[in-house]
């Protein structure tokens, strides 16, 4: 900041003899100035400007501006005494410093004050044409030689000038302060990033398959978050003009939208009302961010991008721009988290809690990028291997987040089972190592909805794969009353071949024979169920005695001790019976689950079946 002083300032030098006739008149004009402040003549003109009102003098102002000059000449009265200055820039404080000019009272000029005094000189015409060293000439210097220097100087100026305008982009002052800023982030930025290649190097050779950060954020970040949202989007064009890389956008249009999109309540159940002005602007705000995202993969962040997608829904933006942060939330589902995916339904229809169907694009649009094996479908661009290469296996981590997503969803009694259905069968199956995340997701919906039919509740187990259960999801599974029959079933023939394998070391449990359901005698199939859900529950308690027998496996089993709570009194002095190993008793359990099937898949004839009562009392 300077102080301004008017005698300091020497005239320009010309050979005109016009130019010295307007340096001896200023003089004049300003020792006359001088003399009627410092004499207290009485003033003889009001000037309302700004909403206050300036009692001065006709002769100072004359000498210098020459809009009122013109004012008062082209006045029908004679002697006017008020002027009316409705729309001067700056309001009462940049005319009362025009006016300390006049009277040639020294003032502080300042980054705070240069702007206004520049569009207020403007205004009033205080130009080299009425005065030699005017107010307009006087702000230009300063502009030039100390304000635009600096990158806080230019930022400053240009937020300032907001309110000024359209007197600021007639002077250009916006315009000139926007290329300062670009030149100068520009030119810092490729300081900066010269001194990070060879860091970038070293990671890119150490870890080939690390995810890459995006560039750290830079110390003048901070201060364009101050710009409204139009003339920071001008600034972007001009830094991405002069070389600005688009991927370097990434921490600003951060820091921006975190800022500018501060008091949404896009984290909770439900959909606030705010005021339609203060919609419109951040939804201005959330559309130009996203305009302006980097095409590079790993160039922001997932939870940014889940920030963005929620205040897209919150906010009712265009489809298009919903669809742009779907497929790029799509394209980095590997590094996403659960808390990424929970985005709140911020509907009053009473529909789910999350948003289940953003959620299922998401997920689309990330099987699609796999599918194409790369990002072309999506316009990315790969001109930058730094910043374009995704996670080389994650198809696993994206397979066990959808599941999380589906166990934390699953509660939720306004979930239609179509749309848990799909959402499942959009999970690869190369993807899930084992079942129970999927499991425990069907276990939880299940238990949220007590009133679907054994049909839906089959539809809903067809997604798992009963052979990708552990020991632990095996076990469990076996006692749960909400399971269908025929995955209990399923469930416990696929451990029985497993256990069959750990002894003796043979393949792969066979896939289960599926029972013939189309017969044309429909009560014997009616019996056969009947006898099965009753067996079923015998299994169950069998299998609780699973794991704490793994050990005895090859041991005899002590027959006595497990059929003397079935004998009467009257058989102790029986002999005992033929001991037998716990497979052979659960070998022989499970073939009673299929008396129409032999090994062979051959249906034997009917009349080798033996009721169920016979084996009422049987210690295996």
């Amino acid at each position: 900041m300077v102080y301004f002083d008017q005698e300091e300032v020497a005239p320009p030098t010309t050979t005109t003899m016009s130019s010295k006739k307007k340096e001896f008149l200023s003089a004049a004009m300003k020792r006359t100035s001088e003399w009627i402040f410092s004499q207290e003549i009485p003033s003889d003109i009001t000037v309302h400007a700004g909403g206050s009102s300036f009692s001065l003098h006709k002769f100072p102002l004359l000498s210098k501006c020459g809009y009122i000059r013109k004012v008062l000449s082209e006045s029908s009265e004679p002697d006017l005494s008020t002027i009316e200055l409705p729309g001067v820039p700056g309001g009462a404080e940049a005319f009362g410093l025009a006016a300390k000019f006049c009277y040639g009272i020294n003032f502080e000029m300042s980054t705070e004050n240069i702007a206004m005094l520049r569009c207020v000189a403007e205004y009033l015409e205080m130009t080299e044409e009425y005065a030699v060293g005017n107010l307009v000439g006087r702000t230009e210097t300063y502009l030039n030689e100390v304000a635009l220097k600096s990158l806080s100087g230019a930022i400053s100026i240009l937020q300032l000038s907001e309110n000024l305008a359209p007197i600021a982009e007639t002077v250009k002052l916006v315009t000139r302060c926007i290329d300062t800023i670009a030149y100068i982030t520009c030119k810092d930025s490729q300081v900066s990033m010269s001194s990070r290649i060879g860091i970038g190097t070293e990671v890119v050779n150490s870890s080939s398959g690390s995810q890459l950060k995006p560039p750290t954020v830079d110390w003048w970040v901070e201060d364009l978050t101050v710009l409204r949202i139009d003339i920071f989007q001008r600034v972007l064009i001009a830094m991405m003009s002069r070389g600005f890389k688009s991927y370097a956008l990434g921490p600003i249009l951060m820091l921006y939208g975190q800022q500018s999109l501060r008091g949404l309540e896009i984290f909770g159940k439900g959909r606030k009302k705010i005021e339609p002005r203060q919609e419109h602007e951040k939804r201005v705000v959330l559309e130009t961010i996203v305009s302006f995202l980097p095409r590079e993969k790993n160039a922001m962040s997932v939870s940014f991008l889940s920030m963005l997608l929620r205040a897209a829904i919150y906010l009712e933006t265009t489809v298009a721009c919903q669809l742009d942060l779907e497929k790029r939330m799509g394209l980095q589902l590997g590094q996403a988290v659960l808390d990424d995916l929970l985005i709140p339904s911020f509907s009053f229809t009473g529909d789910t809690v999350f948003d289940v169907d953003t959620v299922q694009r998401v997920m689309v649009n990330y099987l699609e990028c796999k599918t194409d094996g790369g990002s072309g479908r999506f316009g990315y661009s790969s001109a930058d291997e730094d910043f374009v290469s995704p996670p080389a296996n994650d198809m696993e981590r994206v397979g066990k987040l959808m599941e999380a997503y589906l166990a934390e969803i699953a509660s939720d009694r306004n979930l239609a089972v179509s749309k848990f259905i799909s959402l499942a069968e959009l999970i690869p199956e190369q993807s899930r190592v084992t079942e129970d995340g999927m499991y425990r997701a069907i276990d939880i919906f299940l238990k949220a909805h007590t009133a679907l039919s054994d049909m839906e509740r089959k539809k809903v187990c067809s997604v798992m794969d009963c052979q990708k259960l552990s020991r632990e999801a095996c076990a469990h599974a076996a006692q749960n009353d909400r399971l269908p029959v025929q995955t209990v079933v399923q469930v416990l023939y696929y451990e029985q071949q497993r256990l069959r394998v750990v002894v003796n070391g043979g393949e792969s449990p066979a896939p289960l024979p599926t029972l013939n359901l189309s017969l044309t005698d429909s009560h014997p199939v009616s019996e056969e169920l009947c006898s099965l859900k009753k067996e079923n529950q015998d299994l169950k308690f069998e299998l609780l005695k699973l794991k704490m027998k793994l050990k005895e496996i090859e041991k005899p089993a002590d027959i006595s001790a497990i059929s003397s709570p079935m004998r009467p009194a009257s058989s102790a002095d029986k002999p005992p019976l033929p001991r037998k190993s716990f497979i052979s008793s659960v070998s022989r359990k499970l073939g009673r689950l299929y008396p129409l099937l032999r090994g062979d898949g051959a249906t034997p004839p009917k009349s080798r079946t033996k009721p169920a009562k016979d084996r009422r009392h049987s210690i295996s």
